[in-house]
């Protein structure tokens, strides 16, 4: 019975079965820097320092630089970093981790045994020196127990609660088991998804690849199967595929070589190098890209509050309008009837101005013969 349910378990539901980077993510000087949280895969490499929310490591990654989280941190067992651990918030550290620098810790420290902290470690809450769970041991037991009683909602809630905890709606940084990453390279043996607005150095090498929209690549692209090359995105390098597809979006630049089997290229995109095809080149008109644009979105948003905003000053220019003309023409309308009324009386303007000369004449003649 146990075997059988650990065999109905979805090998897609792994959580780092892919290298996910999500948008806006940057590389800056030798750092990954992300506004989300940062998972790491074990027996991995990443050369350079990483800076985000909540960093999580398997067993045995490497990290060649220092590491700053916001939120939480957490090492397991075997671990090496070259530099500084910085966390906002908790930290736990497995047994046996390696720290090259020093280790500070705004919160509780939960530490494993024979840890090695170069320069020594500062906590301003609870220090507490036991060997914590794996984290990857500890979600795959715990999920093992709720897909084994048929719970698979409350299984799904558990990954998105760990993959996102509301505090902010930014995708985490997932980095498969086994990978390396470096200024050199990208390389995975998973499919790899790039978001938009990213700007990464390295080659990326992984099984397939899928690039956002108005990200840039310092490097090449390569990959066993389908490359997909979204909207505005620069590509400083080649971008080869041994059996696969490779589709080119509008306004995209590729300052190197294509090669594929298929090559789809845009009508507005352009290639510095040689394009080799060994079945099929076309020209296309479409987007090369099914996911939402977030971009257009935005502007979509933009472009109902500003409609909404001049929804609600109409109503006060037309009620200032009404205020100011029609009193203006009620005035208008009086100086009109007095007008009207002077000339039915009189006749006409200067028929008036007569008959007031007329009425005041008896009083000049009075004053000429006084002066007499």
């Amino acid at each position: 019975m146990n075997e059988t349910a650990i065999e109905t378990v979805p090998l897609g539901s792994d959580p780092l079965s892919e290298l996910d980077i999500p948008d806006g993510t940057t590389v800056e000087e030798h750092d990954l820097v992300t506004d989300g949280d940062v998972i790491v895969g074990g027996q991995s490499t990443v050369e350079f320092g990483v800076r985000g929310r909540t960093v999580i490591a398997d067993e045995r990654v490497r990290f060649g630089g220092h590491i700053e989280a916001e939120g939480d941190c957490r090492l397991d067992m075997w671990c090496d970093v070259a530099d500084n651990v910085l966390v906002g918030e908790d930290a736990y550290i497995g047994e046996r981790v390696h720290i090259g620098g020093e280790l500070r810790v705004a919160g509780d420290l939960d530490i494993g045994d024979d840890v090695d902290i170069e320069n020594g470690f500062e906590a301003n809450g609870w220090i507490v020196i036991r060997n914590p769970m794996p984290t990857i041991v500890f979600l795959f037991v715990y999920l093992s127990q709720l897909l084994r009683i048929g719970e698979e909602d409350a299984a799904e809630e558990v990954i998105d609660e760990m993959l996102d905890d509301g505090s902010d709606e930014h995708d985490p940084v997932l980095i498969p088991r086994g990978a390396s990453v470096s200024d050199d390279a990208w390389r995975v043996s998973t499919p790899a998804t790039v978001g938009d607005d990213c700007r990464l150095h390295g080659n990326i090498r992984a099984k397939s690849l899928e690039v956002g929209r108005d990200t840039v690549v310092f490097g090449s692209l390569r990959a066993k199967d389908d490359i997909v090359v979204g909207r505005g995105t620069e590509i400083k390098g080649d971008v080869t595929t041994r059996s696969g597809t490779v589709r080119v979006g509008p306004g995209a630049k590729v300052w190197g070589d294509i090669s594929g089997t298929t090559v789809e290229l845009h009508e507005n995109a352009t290639v510095d190098g040689t394009i080799r095809a060994s079945e099929e080149m076309r020209m296309h008109t479409e987007t090369v890209l099914d996911r939402p644009d977030e971009s257009a979105a935005a502007m979509a948003e933009m472009a109902e509050s500003l409609e909404a905003d001049t929804d609600t000053t109409e109503p006060a220019i037309e009620r200032s309008d009404s205020d100011d003309t029609e009193p203006a023409a009620d005035t208008a309308d009086d100086n009109s009837a007095t007008v009207d009324s002077a000339t039915t009386d009189d006749g006409d303007i200067d028929g008036a101005t007569s008959s007031d000369t007329s009425e005041d004449s008896p009083d000049v003649e009075e004053a000429a013969e006084s002066a007499e």
